[in-house]
């Protein structure tokens, strides 16, 4: 797939860390242990929003089905929350937050609800490490075999 002219917003690579590509997103970890949250941008310059996607929308709804479901497997959460919000950036981007009803912001949104809070950079490069084996795991295991 083509990425001419596409490049990761500066506020996405200062809050993030790559996990993966898929077949149209880069998949990202944002650097937030209060709440295990991945992010995927479509690798398609001045895509904004999702109909700027075209027939690629059907790629992006399987691209977040998959990294939901290794989200929810990998932390057992008790919900998903999935947006693509993009009022501070406005990349598109979908967010995939793991929430737990004895998290810092249950049942209310994550943005604002509590000062960002870095992992401890072991700890990141686990879940990153996790969450990559359990994609691309579950990406390989989606595809026709000829």
């Amino acid at each position: 797939m083509h990425e001419t002219g596409w490049s990761l917003h500066s506020q996405l690579a200062a809050d993030t860390v790559p996990v993966c590509d898929l077949p149209l997103s880069r998949l990202l970890a944002m650097n937030d242990a209060n709440f295990p949250w991945l992010i995927l941008v479509p690798r398609r310059a001045g895509a904004s929003e999702m109909i700027d996607l075209g027939a690629e929308q059907a790629l992006l709804m399987d691209e977040i089905s998959l990294v939901s479901r290794a989200l929810k497997d990998e932390t057992r959460c008790d919900k998903l929350n999935v947006a693509a919000i993009g009022n501070v950036v406005p990349q598109l981007h979908v967010h995939i937050v793991a929430r737990r009803k004895d998290d810092a912001a249950w049942p209310k949104p994550v943005w604002g609800a509590a000062p960002r809070r870095p992992y401890d950079p072991a700890v990141l490069d686990a879940f990153v490490a996790i969450v990559r084996d359990l994609v691309r795991g579950a990406y390989e295991s989606s595809r026709p075999t000829s």
